[in-house]
This record gives structure tokens, C-alpha cells and sequence, in this order.
């Protein structure tokens, strides 16, 4: 046994050192990052080749970046060359070089991949400072002129300025500019584009960017073209946004004068019944059935029926939904699980339960809110079709080990979270889907939960919808003996938790809101320190709320406090996050309806994707804790109940993942 006992210690000691040392480069690594901040040198000095040497040195040009020799960022730009801290840097040591109009120095320093519109501009001012404006200058040029109706940045009104002087602008440019600048609702930018052309299309032009600030007689006798009935619908349809009764009566006149068509009367009837039902003005049924059908969109025909269940009348909300095969974005939004439950469910409030039931069992399939409620409708167990890949442990290290990856990794844990994204875009942008799904499992491990959320899915541009059943990662679950035990003192459901944080920070203690809300939960500090107070807990300030433990048990007691204020979970979860006047008004405008048409109905498009969310997200906790369910329809109501559901997977309800293969080792980056 003696050997055995020799073995354990030892690799117990090698796990304590370990860990001692990880700490160690932490501590010393953040010491380094600070001093740099600072402007002094860390002490003592990282040792040559540190992961972050490109990070720590960054900081510190950064310090001194608008007095900072030419020579002295252009070598940092080549010794960190493909790397996110030279990008990173790249785009404010540009700016700092306009400023001192640098430009030789700016032109070695440009990259192409450069986005920003300031930039650009600033990247014209130094060709055209040099004696480059040619050719391929005016075409880059007028590309930013006609790339926006909205305003440009200062930094391109000289080169616009110069080339307007070069002939570059000429009235076809112009007409284009203000076209886009009408659709944006922006008649300063049409009046400064229009600069420059004919006295009678000037006046013109004018005149038009005074109809988008306020509709006016005037344009009854505009020339009948195409770009006047274009301004026409953009104005009327800004008006109707903010005065829809006025907008709606004066629409039909200028339909006459201009022979407006159903698309650019649609545009204003559109803004009208969406800005009515939006608040469920008396008007709103009336203003959703004269927008013309080419004008309807996905937003439109939600409203359409949401604003018929707002008013209990069942048949019409069955028609809605069946109109919605009229328009192509219709059809599509008719197959979403949404609208196949009410489907469903009006069908079988009107006697139709057999068809109700082939529409339910349709829904069921998505493990989604709406999903889990078809399920319980017709007794069917929940449909979850998790995917776990099989991770090769050798290709886990290799993207670990890859230099964009640890640098992310390490940057992350050092609470540097901008500079840990462009590490892992970086990383991301060379991966193959198989190494991004393991990158994320990495993240996690390092405690960078979110990354299921942003690293999954649609990533780049693409969709992997077969994500969509990679669960475990997803669906993160940390802190969970804390989140049990502080659900259990407050007498509420530990899924409820768990997909409150999911939802509020994707487990980041750090994590804080615009609103100052902050933590895993989001809680205010102000809502924090009464909490405290009525629990008896010591209150040390807002900061308190970044410790995990503190932030779960205020956060839990302030879900009971809502529950027993509400009386219904969903409620309770909708006055989380709208406060209690939004939530106020809907209970007295609907007071009684049923749960599931209540949520739908509410007025503000975050908050009731909220609530859904929420209450699935229960349900997909629920599995990760113990591979069975309470009903959803119990969660609603806020009981918490012996009744459990089973999770099956009768048929793929996704794209099957694909095959796996080796994944070739991640490309390696010099450090220098």
C-alpha cells in the first residue's frame, strides 16, 4: 500500500503546484498588464516570450499612443503581424496618426481590413495628401459616398469635399445619396447632398427633405417620377410612426396626386398599424387589415394575431394565422412552433381537437417553450435530441494549445474581456466547426460560459443549426449546489434559477448591464441592498454583487418576492424584467386570460420572448439536473409539483451532425 500512498501524495503535490503556479502567473501577468496601464515598468519584468508580451506591451504604447514615435508603432505592427493585439492596435494608432495628419506613416500603417468609416475616410485624406488620388481614389470615394443614407463621420468631409471639387459627384451620385437618406427618415443629409446640383433640382431636392420633416401640400404637384412617389411614401410613413391618425387621413390625396402604388402607400399604412396595435389602440384592427398584402411582413402578421387574442376574439385570431399564407414571409412564420400551438389551440377552443391534435404533435416536436406546451396538451413526453460529440483528447490539446486560443483563454481570466473576443475571433476565424465546438468546451472549462452562447449556432456569418442540440454546452450549469440550496430556502424551483442566470449573464459573475444591474442574476444595487436588508444580510456595496454566492442569494429571494407579489410564476418572470408598471397595465387590460395567451400578448417584443425563454430554459435545466420535467403548464402557474415528464428523441428535429473526422492540428502563429 505504501507505494500506492507515495503515488497519490505525489500527484496531489503535482496538482497543488500546479495550481500554485497558474496563480502565480495570474498574479504576476496582471501586475505587468497594470503597470503598463500606468505608465511604469512591471516589476519584476515578464519573462521573455510571456503569452501576453504582445498584450503587456500594447498597454503600454496605448498610454502613450498620440506621442508615440512613428518607428516606434510601426515596429510593434511588424513584430506582432496576424495577431489580434496588432489589429487591435492597428486601428487607434491610425487615428492617432490622422490626428497628427502623419500621413507617410499612416499609409505604412493601413491595412485593408480596416472597417471603420472615419478610417477610411482618414485613409482618402492620406492618399490624396500624397498625390495618390487617381482613379481607383474617386472609386473608393464615391463607394463611401453611396454607402449610407445617414451622416458621415467629420473625418470624410474633406475628402468628399475634394471629391465633389473633382467632378466625382455628379447629380446621379447625388440623387442616390438622398434616396438612401429619405429611406433613413434623415433630411439633413438629403439637404447637404443635394448641394451641388442644378438650381431647379436643388430646389427640388430641398423640397423633398422637407416633406420627410413634415408633410406638406406642396408635393401634390411634384413631377410624377418614381423618386417623387419614393420621398412621398418615406415621409408619410415617418409621420404616421409618430401621428397615424393624421398620416391615414392625409395619405389619400397624395395616393391620387402622385398615383401612389400599394407598395409606397404601404409603406406609410404599415408604420400606422404597426406604431396603433403596438399599445392595442382601438385602432388597430381596422389599420392591420388595410395595410395591403405586399407591405405585410413576419411583424406585421404576428401583430395581426396577437392583437385579436388581445381582444378574446378566437376567430379572428384563426384567421390571422391562416393569412399568413398570403405573403411568402407568412408561409414561413406559419411552420414555427409558435404558431402551430395557437393554431392548435384555437382549433381546439372551437371544437376541431383532431386537427388541433395533428398541429400539436407537429409543435411538440421543437424543444422550444411553445414545444413544451403542445406536448402537454396532448399528454406526449418532451421531445430533446441532444448531441454530445466524441472530442479526441489529442485534438482538445492541439486547440488549446493553439497560440490565439491561450492568450484568449488567459486574457479572459485576467478580466480582460474585449481583448480575450478578438483573441478568440481570431482563433475562431481559422477553426473548422469541429475545433470551434471543442474551443467552447475549452472556454467553459476555463469558466468562459458564454461562449455557448456566442461560439455556437451562427457563428461568422454561418449557420450550424445542428448546434442548436449541443445542450450541455448551451446550457452551462455552474454554482448549482448554491442555486439548489438557496431555491430550497426560498421555497421556488432551482431551474428557475439556473435559467434566470442563463439568461441574465450566461454565468459571468463579472457581468454588468447598462443599467448598472449586475452579476450572475443582474441585480440592481439599489434593489440588492433592500433585499439584504429584509434577508438580515450584511450589505457591502454594489461590488458585493460580483460574488457569485451573494448575488444567487439575493437574486433567489427576490424571485420569491415576486412570486408571492404575482401569485403566477409567469408573471412573476415578466416583472423581472420590465419592472411593475408594464406589468401592471397588462394584468388590467387582460386580467383572467390564460397564461399562455397572456405572455403572448404582452405588448414589448423583449419581454415576452423573455418570459418564454425563461420557461423553457427551466425545462432544459430541469434535464441537466435530473433527465425528467416538471410540466411547463405547472411552472406557469407556480407550482412546483411530484409530476414528472420524460425527455425522448422520436425523430431528429435537426440537421444530423456531421461525421466525425480528424481535425487537423489549429495553424500556429509566431509569437513575433
Amino acid at each position: 500500500m505504501l507505494p500506492a500512498v507515495v503515488g497519490l501524495l505525489a500527484a496531489g503535490l503535482s496538482v497543488a503546484c500546479h495550481a500554485q503556479n497558474d496563480t502565480a502567473t495570474l498574479v504576476q501577468t496582471r501586475a505587468a498588464l497594470e503597470a503598463a496601464e500606468r505608465g511604469t515598468e512591471p516589476d519584476p519584468p515578464l519573462p521573455a516570450g510571456h503569452t501576453l508580451a504582445g498584450w503587456v506591451e500594447y498597454a503600454s504604447l496605448r498610454k502613450r499612443i498620440d506621442t508615440l514615435p512613428a518607428a516606434s508603432g510601426q515596429a510593434f505592427l511588424n513584430r506582432y503581424r496576424g495577431q489580434a493585439v496588432a489589429e487591435t492596435f492597428r486601428e487607434q494608432w491610425l487615428a492617432a496618426l490622422a490626428r497628427r495628419e502623419d500621413w507617410p506613416s499612416f499609409r505604412a500603417a493601413w491595412s485593408d481590413s480596416v472597417k471603420s468609416t472615419a478610417l477610411r475616410c482618414a485613409e482618402l485624406n492620406a492618399r490624396q495628401a500624397l498625390g495618390a488620388s487617381d482613379g481607383a481614389w474617386t472609386t473608393d470615394a464615391q463607394a463611401l459616398w453611396r454607402g449610407t443614407g445617414k451622416s458621415l463621420p467629420g473625418d470624410c468631409d474633406a475628402p468628399m469635399a475634394v471629391l465633389a471639387a473633382k467632378g466625382g459627384l455628379e447629380p446621379a451620385l447625388r440623387w442616390e445619396r438622398i434616396e438612401k437618406a429619405a429611406a433613413e427618415w434623415q433630411p439633413a443629409v438629403m439637404r447637404s447632398a443635394a448641394r451641388g446640383l442644378p438650381a431647379t433640382e436643388f430646389a427640388l431636392a430641398n423640397d423633398y427633405a422637407a416633406f420627410i420633416e413634415s408633410p406638406h401640400d406642396r408635393a401634390l404637384n411634384w413631377p410624377k417620377t418614381a423618386r417623387s412617389r419614393l420621398i412621398a411614401s418615406h415621409g408619410l410613413a415617418r409621420q404616421a410612426k409618430a401621428q397615424p391618425a393624421v398620416a391615414e387621413t392625409r395619405l389619400p390625396k397624395f395616393v391620387e396626386a402622385l398615383e401612389l402604388n400599394d407598395v409606397e402607400r404601404g409603406r406609410a399604412l404599415y408604420q400606422a398599424a404597426l406604431w396603433t396595435v403596438a399599445s392595442y389602440g382601438p385602432e388597430s384592427a381596422r389599420r392591420l387589415n388595410a395595410v395591403p398584402d405586399v407591405a405585410y411582413d413576419e411583424k406585421l402578421h404576428e401583430w395581426r394575431v396577437r392583437e385579436a387574442l388581445a381582444r378574446s376574439d378566437w376567430k379572428a385570431a384563426l384567421a390571422a394565422i391562416r393569412k399568413m399564407n398570403d405573403t411568402a414571409a407568412g408561409q414561413k412564420l406559419r411552420r414555427d412552433s409558435r404558431w402551430r400551438y395557437f393554431e392548435a389551440r384555437l382549433l381546439e377552443m372551437s371544437g376541431d381537437k383532431a386537427n388541433a391534435a395533428i398541429l400539436y404533435r407537429d409543435a411538440a416536436n421543437k424543444a422550444e417553450f411553445h414545444g413544451f406546451l403542445a406536448a402537454d396538451r396532448i399528454g406526449a413526453p418532451y421531445t430533446l435530441c441532444p448531441w454530445t460529440p466524441n472530442t479526441d483528447a489529442a485534438a482538445k490539446t492541439a486547440v488549446a494549445r493553439d497560440p490565439a486560443m491561450a492568450r484568449a483563454m488567459l486574457l479572459y481570466r485576467l478580466e480582460r474581456g474585449a481583448w480575450a473576443e478578438r483573441e478568440w475571433s481570431d482563433a475562431l476565424s481559422r477553426f473548422t466547426p469541429e475545433q470551434r465546438r471543442i474551443a467552447v468546451d475549452i472556454a467553459q472549462d476555463n469558466g468562459w460560459f458564454d461562449r455557448g452562447v456566442f461560439g455556437l449556432v451562427n457563428v461568422g456569418g454561418k449557420s450550424y443549426p445542428e448546434e442548436l442540440r449541443l445542450y450541455a454546452l448551451r446550457f452551462p450549469l455552474h454554482h448549482d449546489s448554491i442555486i439548489r440550496r438557496e431555491a430550497a430556502r426560498h421555497r421556488i424551483d432551482p431551474t428557475w434559477v439556473a435559467a434566470e442566470i442563463r439568461a441574465e449573464s450566461v454565468f459571468n459573475p463579472k457581468a454588468r448591464s447598462h443599467a448598472d444591474a449586475r452579476g450572475l442574476m443582474q441585480v440592481l444595487p439599489s434593489t440588492g441592498a433592500g433585499i439584504a436588508k429584509r434577508l438580515g444580510l450584511p450589505w457591502r456595496g454594489g461590488d458585493s454583487l460580483y460574488d457569485p454566492e451573494f448575488n444567487i442569494q439575493l437574486g433567489s429571494a427576490y424571485l420569491r418576492e415576486m412570486e408571492d407579489k404575482y401569485g403566477m410564476t409567469y408573471v412573476a418572470i415578466a416583472a423581472y424584467n420590465a419592472g411593475p408598471a408594464p406589468v401592471a397595465r397588462w394584468q388590467s387590460q387582460r386580467p383572467g386570460m390564460d397564461a399562455d395567451f397572456w405572455i403572448e400578448t404582452i405588448s414589448y417584443k423583449e419581454t415576452r420572448d423573455y418570459v418564454a425563454r425563461i420557461l423553457a430554459f427551466s425545462v432544459i435545466y430541469d434535464w441537466r439536473l435530473n433527465r425528467t420535467a416538471m410540466p411547463i403548464t405547472d411552472r406557469l402557474a407556480g407550482r412546483i409539483v411530484d409530476t414528472r415528464k420524460t425527455f425522448v428523441c422520436p425523430s431528429p428535429e435537426l440537421p444530423a451532425p456531421p461525421p466525425a473526422s480528424p481535425a487537423p492540428a489549429p495553424a500556429r502563429k509566431s509569437q513575433r
